[in-house]
């Protein structure tokens, strides 16, 4: 099993999916309680709802569950928001706060610095080259992660979480024009309600290589699954929303696109001047 799928293309952008993969050793899944063989907190059907939205763009998806290892978690351990609940590096814990192993079988410290060489590191290691790659080509690399949770789950938030999350750890991993335009198009997005910065502010892969100053832009995209599918098992997806919801994330990454390419042609005219 490769823990990575990569489908390189030759636009300025790139969209990171470390959540969508359902892959589950019979060895581990044999340790893992009734609710954590559910997988729940998966971003069910993302690559499906990006797939073809911007031909151009390069997809980097893990294939993996983040139930293994989760790749938009800090390789140190160190938590993203201090003083919230949140699930670690390696979950033992679901959304809900709830134990995915059953008692006595969770991972020791050697186990999962196995994991984290094995699939966060690989994840990471692909991602981080084709920034590069698209960089390189183009001066200028938008990458955009993409990622889908529960509208509902007090063990994290309070309350309904709005359709479209923006994170950009307020306001340091992208330029603004690219904020500017993304808050625009989700706010104006009929039907839906968006935020920036709310309780998701951009993960750790967001933080990480986000470098706006040095030609690299990253935004995240937290949506509420409410959007386009069923939030209870099996989770189906729901055609006739994800439709809908496609024709607003098309219009998105378009118009970021546009962004994208305006700054490189303005980098390119400033650097031949």
């Amino acid at each position: 099993m490769n823990p990575i799928e990569v489908s390189e293309k030759s636009g300025p952008v790139i969209l990171g999916q470390p959540h969508g993969g359902i892959f589950i050793p019979p060895n581990l899944s044999s340790r893992l309680n009734e609710r954590g063989r559910k997988l729940a907190d998966t971003d069910w059907h993302i690559n499906r709802l990006y797939k073809g939205l911007l031909p151009g763009a390069t997809v980097v998806q893990a294939t993996f569950s983040r139930y293994i290892i989760d790749a938009n978690r800090d390789p140190s351990g160190n938590s993203l928001y201090p003083g919230k609940n949140t699930t670690g590096l390696c979950p033992i814990i679901d959304f809900e706060g709830e134990p995915i192993y059953n008692e006595g079988k969770e991972p020791d410290e050697e186990e999962i610095e196995q994991r984290r060489q094995n699939f966060h590191a690989v994840y990471h290691a692909a991602l981080a080259m084709q920034i590069e790659r698209v960089r390189k080509h183009h001066g200028i690399v938008l990458f955009f992660d993409c990622h889908s949770i529960r509208s509902r789950l007090p063990f994290l938030f309070e309350g309904l979480l709005p359709d479209l999350n923006l994170g950009t750890n307020n306001s340091t991993t992208c330029g603004i024009e690219i904020e500017e335009t993304a808050i625009e198009v989700c706010s104006t997005a009929e039907g839906y309600t968006s935020v920036l910065n709310g309780r998701f502010k951009g993960g750790w892969t967001t933080r990480y290589y986000g470098k706006p100053s040095e030609g690299i832009h990253a935004i995240q995209l937290e949506i509420a699954q409410q959007t386009y599918m069923e939030e209870t098992s099996p989770w189906s997806y729901r055609i006739e929303l994800a439709n809908e919801l496609r024709n607003n994330l098309k219009t998105l990454l378009t118009s970021l696109e546009e962004v994208v390419t305006g700054l490189i042609k303005s980098k390119s005219k400033t650097q031949n001047a």
